[in-house]
């Protein structure tokens, strides 16, 4: 069911009036068996995924949480009678069966999401090596991808872990917990939520709040714009130069570049918009997942701004426990004997670096672009860390850090880096993806595209003044949020302002938003994943 189709736009009316019509003590189960409608129209084979995700990772932290209430009952109890070393030595036995439980769990449900999305990657490079020594091959897994199954699977998989860290006691109502899986406007493209964050409101009554439910349809309207007339516009050129490399290389790849850094950003903003928006309607408050990340001076900074519920899912259950597990420890601290303590104290932190950059490249498809999209990523970030000082040193002797100029060439730079090493996301082959971007010094070719040569990326000199004229648009709104809520500030102007933004966003939509007669529904590039 897509986003942006009227059937989607009729449920989540459908969903909001039964939501608001039933009595409070039911939204939650309005919108759990809502959720459960929505991912059935997907396939109904694909709730058995969903379904066994939440009974065994209900039953798993339902039971770690018993072993710690377990626990301290006992040694409440028993404190008189139990020596420290004894209750360190209980304590440890019970820490281990809850571990037990939870790796149980985490391998379970990470093995279901592996066996399906990653099965007919290994067995394509298993018969590539095969072919090489003439052995017979390996036939390929007939599995459809479940929707949203990367999502739920890491969503459900934190809420576990936190759990076993004992941040928050275990959901005592499986049907809950379902609905903090599975809630619909989320499980497509995330945000990835955090139980303690998500179930302050997901769970809650709510008054139907005509500001809430403006506001939320205000930037709903805003992830539309920003799909319909920005992304499904802008991707006619970006498939064209994509899919005819005969014919465009050069200055097609670097403006395939450009294009397809504008596109990604007002595809997934633009979605992300969306669900925030919808869950803002039911009165419910979602993590934001972006904050201007092309204004970042840094590939860091960017990915502090950039899907921020994936950066920091992936720094707080992989970065951080590999940096201080007790084998890196123990490497570290041999690292020290063998390379000195500079290099020693750095080791565990560069080894979880590149496993965690590894597991998001992996996890944002399967295939090899996509894992040295993730090292390449991990590389400059690596770079610049060790270059630190010497960046350091240098503002010392010339301090053109603060001025302004120095700041736009840092923004600039930033985006000109990612952008470059997203063209392995177009492209989908290293080999191809590396002989393309070659091409921008040896075949630049601008006098072919300034005469006539982007008449045939499928954009007219309307459509072309009409992405300029919306990229320029989402560019101010960008430079207003820094001072804060734009929608906030245009409340502020009274009734007629709020009125005349919503009216101009829709009609904008109707007349400009990239459908009709023969158009393809572009699917949202996150879904995907």
């Amino acid at each position: 069911m897509l986003f942006t189709s009227y059937l989607f736009i009729g449920f989540v009316l459908l969903t909001l009036l039964l939501y608001y019509s039933f009595p409070k003590r039911f939204q939650w189960m309005i919108l759990l068996f809502a959720s459960m409608v929505f991912y059935a129209y997907s396939g109904i084979g694909n709730l058995i995924y969903i379904l066994t995700t939440v009974l065994t990772t209900y039953l798993a932290a339902t039971q770690i949480g018993r072993l710690q209430n377990r626990t301290e009952v006992y040694i409440s109890e028993h404190r008189q009678e139990l020596s420290r070393e004894e209750r360190k030595t209980y304590k440890a036995a019970m820490k281990k069966k809850q571990r037990l439980l939870m790796v149980s769990c985490l391998v379970f449900n990470l093995g279901i999401l592996a066996v399906i999305k990653y099965s007919n990657f290994t067995i394509d490079n298993i018969n590539k090596i095969a072919d090489m020594f003439h052995k017979g091959t390996i036939s390929f897994l007939d599995i459809a991808l479940p929707m949203g199954i990367s999502f739920y699977t890491f969503q459900t998989m934190s809420y576990l872990i936190d759990v076993y860290r004992a941040k928050h006691p275990p959901e005592k109502n499986i049907f809950r917990l379902a609905l903090f899986t599975s809630f619909f406007p989320q499980i497509i493209q995330g945000p990835i939520s955090r139980y303690e964050d998500l179930s302050q409101t997901l769970y809650g009554s709510h008054d139907r709040n005509g500001r809430e439910i403006m506001f939320g349809l205000q930037r709903v309207l805003w992830g539309f714009f920003k799909k319909l007339v920005i992304a499904d516009r802008m991707v006619i050129a970006v498939n064209t130069i994509i899919n005819n490399t005969d014919d465009y290389s050069g200055i097609y790849v670097f403006l395939l570049m450009i294009l397809y850094s504008i596109e990604l950003y007002a595809d997934f903003t633009g979605g992300i918009d969306i669900t925030i928006g919808i869950a803002q309607m039911f009165g419910i408050k979602m993590k934001e997942n972006f904050e201007r990340p092309y204004f970042s001076k840094s590939i860091t900074e960017f990915w502090r701004r950039w899907h921020i519920t994936m950066g920091t899912w992936f720094k707080d259950y992989i970065f951080y426990p590999i940096s201080v597990s007790q084998p890196m420890l123990k490497l570290s601290k041999n690292a020290r004997k063998w390379f000195g303590d500079a290099l020693g104290k750095r080791m565990p932190v560069y080894l979880a670096t590149i496993v965690t950059w590894f597991a998001t490249g992996i996890w944002h498809g399967a295939s090899w672009n996509f894992i040295v999209w993730g090292l390449l990523n991990c590389l400059v970030i690596m770079i610049s860390q060790e270059f630190t000082p010497l960046y350091e040193r240098f503002h010392r002797h010339f301090p053109y850090g603060n001025t302004t100029w120095y700041r736009a060439f840092q923004i600039l730079r930033t985006f000109l880096l990612m952008s470059a090493i997203r063209v392995l996301d177009c492209y989908r082959n290293v080999g191809l993806t590396f002989k393309m971007a070659g091409t921008i010094f040896t075949d630049w070719n601008l006098k072919g595209l300034l005469q006539g040569g982007w008449n045939t990326l499928g954009l007219t000199i309307a459509d072309i003044i009409l992405l300029c004229a919306a990229v320029l648009l989402v560019f101010m709104v960008s430079m207003l949020q820094r001072s804060g809520s734009v929608r906030v500030k245009i409340e502020q102007k009274g009734p007629y302002a709020v009125f005349a933004v919503f009216l101009l966003l829709f009609v904008g939509i109707l007349i400009f938003g990239a459908y009709g007669t023969g158009y393809d529904s572009n699917q949202f590039i996150y879904n995907q994943f």
